[in-house]
């Protein structure tokens, strides 16, 4: 018998995580968040809006990714560094969808 507090976790094999150094896994996570939002904002209607707006300039650039959907009464707000943004725009569904505030300089 399982002691109380002592869940498994499925879908994610953390063992393998664990293996891979911190610079691999923080690429890892960067990867699905991109593709998260790539889907979300390519799967999204025509009442959602959607902003980028750069936060920070320096030392290293921020940008601000907003996804609103007000029927749903639902805003999702992501920081990506400039690196992460191009990936996320290269995508076409996500460059057609982009046609709202775009404040990159």
């Amino acid at each position: 018998m399982r002691p109380p507090g002592s869940y498994k976790i499925a879908g994610r094999n953390r063992a393998l995580e664990d293996l891979l150094d911190p610079g691999a896994r923080g690429t890892r996570r960067v990867r699905r968040i991109v593709e998260s939002l790539r889907a979300q904002i390519a799967d999204a209607g025509d009442d959602t809006a959607l902003r980028i707006r750069r936060v920070f300039s320096g030392p290293k650039e921020i940008f601000r990714v907003e996804i609103e959907l007000p029927d749903l009464g639902y805003l999702r707000t992501t920081l990506l560094d400039r690196a992460a943004l191009e990936e996320l725009l290269t995508g076409a569904d996500v460059c057609a969808r982009v046609r709202t505030n775009l404040d990159l300089g």
